[in-house]
């Protein structure tokens, strides 16, 4: 139909466009209305420009121009609606006898349809109930199963199984998004969370009394862990003991070793410490973490793990912290075993806790804890070992430190700053070493009466002369034993011996491999500095007699050979080769006591020689004809020496008597000598020359006579002492004294004498003719060849002075 046609948009055209412009104008309102837009902007601009009169004229002309069109419109469109119109009168008729027939089927289909009906309502209703009924007995179902869930988790509440009442309460919330039942609704939107919150507090209340109960397991698992690490040091200090047995077997070539096998134990010793033996004992072998894992699990299932590892990392922390804590009221010495032990025990546990705890806490955490403690313990052994003045004290902590450290290390923990701490204070703890092995050393010399020791047992042999090595024979001596030293040289023994083992207990497993070096460089300062010292000052003041001196002297010469076995000693314990030791031997250290203690018994026996010496004034320097058997002096003091001999070689060793005979026979041929230079004698005549000629032969005799004591070399290498006096009578005996100005003979026969001492005597010597008045009976007579030689002897020797 036409009136179903769009409306035309009215475009203006350009033939339209006229020169003036009220007609474009007019275009631009007429283009405006066809097309429905706005004519606000129009009327603004002829309000404003005060004009309005033209938009009316052409609002009006645009009415005028269109009241045509819509003529022939109408026009068009008339014939059609008259067309129309006839259509649907028409059809009037035709609707009534519709009309009227679909009334009467109304009629038919209502008295047919009303019984239907009834049933139909009926058929709903019982329907309905029917729905109703099955809702129910459903809604009665998911109640049932609903209290059965709730039954099961009181049944696990009761038994205080919460993971599986966790779980039946999932069940309830996952299953049972709606609940039929408002009262069961609100009663289980009201128990589910107290449930959980019970559950938490429960497991929580379990998991601190964990905490308390392992810190006193901490401490019984450290000890118990730090005394399997003892127990393995100990056997392995008896294997080294007969490591070292069969090397000094070997060294003696002794064949008949035997070998054993020996099974180890430390696979169980492992599974004590690391639990993996434990059963379900709640004891030290084998801890348990169930109250730990079960809370961590609670805590899984509640979904607040990450909380529980915070919680459980600080509460640990803190009785880490606790555990650092030292009584100022007990002697550290006291409580330092528990602390190390509690400190170890915490780490092991944590251990386990890093291996099994499935991510409860990592290993940075642990490492963290571990660097805190470790600060935390050398601070404490810094400040420990700063006061500390005794050193069997310092070792006693230094060694459960190092098994501290042997312990942790088998479980990963790093132990390097402790050993540091340790090794920081070798030289304190060596110096307190050897301050009580100088007090030890002191009473021990003092309590000493310089006696040789009486042995009436086999042990106690062994006990003072075996242990140390200082036997001279392989051979069991007759009981009772007469030791040729006194109690002074296994005491002093039995210190340095001590004072060995403890430097090697200090320096053993302490991260030094080899410190044979170390253990020497302090050996050699408690020999020379303490007990080379304390042997000094006893030997310059409280040595009192000949027999002490000779005792000590005889001391010095056994400490000799115990020093070797001190430094033999030493080698073995720190496990070095005993060839080592041996092919380097150094001098003896304790050579300055030894020198002075065999000074001290020459210059003792100087000085009783001195007494029978004093007969030399006795002796007639102008005698008519030499004394037969010697002087006086000479025999008294060869019976001295002869009864010296006698009673020293019970005591002393061979080469100490030959050192000390050779000083007191200088000592006797230095005092002939100074008798002749004495001022008391102004001459004396070739007779009493010859008397001394016997003299020095009879100690020259005495001299040859110990070779079977010691041995013929010694016994010459003896009569050196007697040289001087010896070349010094025989150039007096000489018939051709001035062969001594011949470089050659005086380097061959007197290389001994001084010739200022050969002038001022050979000026005293006289003939026998120039006595007192002798020269007036003899003058003109012939000089003598001997004296005129002896003469030129001294004008040559003056001459060179």
């Amino acid at each position: 139909m036409n009136s179903t046609k769009s409306r035309r948009k009215i475009v203006p055209s350009a033939s339209d466009n006229g020169d003036s412009a009220e007609k474009q104008e007019l275009l631009l309102l007429s283009s405006a209305i066809c097309n429905g837009e706005d004519l606000g902007s129009f009327v603004r601009k002829v309000f404003a420009s005060g004009k309005p009169e033209t938009l009316l004229q052409h609002l009006k002309h645009f009415s005028k121009s269109k009241e045509s069109e819509i003529e022939d419109v109408c026009r068009a469109h008339y014939q059609d609606f008259i067309m129309a119109v006839d259509d649907l009168r028409s059809l009037l008729s035709d609707v009534d006898s519709l009309k009227s027939s679909l009334s009467n089927s109304n009629s038919k289909l209502q008295n047919v349809a009303v019984p239907l009906l009834t049933s139909l309502d009926a058929f709903v209703e019982a329907k309905t109930k029917c729905s109703n009924i099955s809702l129910a007995i459903h809604s009665l179902n998911t109640c049932v199963q609903i209290m059965e869930l709730c039954a099961r988790a009181n049944f696990h509440l009761s038994q205080n199984n919460f993971y599986m009442a966790l779980k039946s309460l999932d069940s309830i919330e996952s299953n049972f998004h709606e609940t039929p039942s408002s009262t069961l609704k609100r009663m289980l939107e009201k128990q589910i969370p107290s449930i959980r919150v019970h559950i938490e507090r429960k497991v929580s209340k379990e998991f601190g009394d964990w905490l308390v109960e392992i810190r006193t397991v901490s401490r019984n698992l450290g000890q118990l862990a730090i005394g399997q690490a003892s127990a393995a040091r100990q056997r392995e200090e008896e294997l080294r003991i007969k490591q070292r047995q069969a090397e000094e077997q070997s060294r003696l070539s002794l064949r008949d070793c035997v070998y054993a096998l020996e099974e180890d134990d430390d696979d169980e010793i492992d599974g004590v410490v690391d639990g993996s033996n434990a059963g379900n004992g709640n004891g030290i072998s084998g801890f348990d973490l169930t109250p730990l894992y079960r809370a961590y699990h609670i805590h899984q299932t509640l979904g607040l793990q990450d909380r529980f590892k915070q919680y459980y990392f600080e509460n640990r922390k803190l009785q880490l912290t606790s555990d650092f804590q030292v009584s100022s009221m007990t002697p550290f010495l006291e409580s330092h075993q528990t602390f190390f032990a509690q400190i170890a025990g915490f780490f092991i546990v944590e251990d386990r806790v890093l291996r099994t705890g499935g991510g409860l806490i990592s290993k940075i955490e642990v490492e963290n804890l571990w660097d805190t403690a470790v600060s935390k313990m050398c601070s404490v052994l810094e400040d420990q070992f700063s006061r500390m003045q005794t050193a069997n004290h310092l070792l006693l902590i230094k060694d459960y430190v190092s098994l501290l450290g042997v312990t942790l290390r088998r479980f990963g923990y790093p132990i390097d700053a402790l050993l540091d701490v340790l090794s920081k204070h070798r030289d304190k703890y060596h110096e307190l070493l050897l301050s009580d092995c100088r007090k030890q050393v002191a009473e021990a010399l003092s309590a000493d009466k310089f006696e040789q020791m009486y042995m009436k047992k086999e042990y106690e042999y062994s006990m003072n002369v075996l242990s140390f090595q200082i036997q001279t024979s392989n051979i069991m001596p007759a009981f009772p034993y007469v030791a040729p030293f006194s109690s002074t040289v296994p005491d002093c023994c039995r210190i340095v011996r001590s004072f060995i083992e403890d430097s090697v207990s200090f320096m053993s497993y302490g991260g030094q491999l080899e410190f044979y070096d170390v253990v020497k460089k302090y050996l050699d300062r408690l020999l020379i500095e303490v007990l080379d010292g304390a042997l000094l000052k006893v030997i310059n003041g409280s040595l009192s007699g000949v027999t002490q001196a000779m005792q000590m002297a005889a001391n010095m010469a056994v400490f000799e050979r115990a020093c070797d076995f001190f430094f033999r000693h030493a080698a073995q314990l720190s496990g070095i080769p005993l060839r080592i030791v041996e092919r380097g031997r150094r001098q003896f250290p304790l050579i300055k006591a030894r020198d002075a203690a065999e000074e001290m018994l020459s210059g003792l026996l100087k000085q009783k020689v001195d007494g029978f010496l004093t007969l030399i004034e006795n002796v007639n320097w102008m005698a008519d004809e030499p004394p037969q058997g010697g002087n006086e002096y000479s025999n008294e003091v060869i019976i001295f020496l002869e009864t010296l001999v006698s009673t020293a070689q019970q005591v002393l060793p061979v080469q100490v008597l030959k050192r000390v005979l050779q000083e007191v026979l200088a000592h006797i041929s230095e005092m002939i000598v100074g008798a002749l230079l004495a001022e008391s004698v102004k001459r004396f005549n070739v007779n009493s020359i010859m008397g001394f000629d016997v003299d020095v032969r009879l100690l020259e005799a005495f001299a040859e006579s110990q070779s079977p004591l010691l041995s013929e070399a010694d016994a010459n290498q003896l009569k050196t002492g007697l040289l001087e006096s010896r070349q010094m009578v025989n150039l007096l005996l000489s018939n051709h004294p001035e062969n001594f100005l011949n470089p050659v003979i005086r380097e061959r026969s007197y290389y001994a004498l001084d010739y200022r001492k050969v002038v001022a005597i050979s000026e005293k010597l006289r003939d026998q003719s120039d006595r007192l008045f002798g020269s007036f009976g003899t003058r003109g007579a012939k000089q003598n060849p001997k004296k005129k030689s002896l003469d030129t002897l001294i004008k040559r020797l003056k001459e060179m002075n």
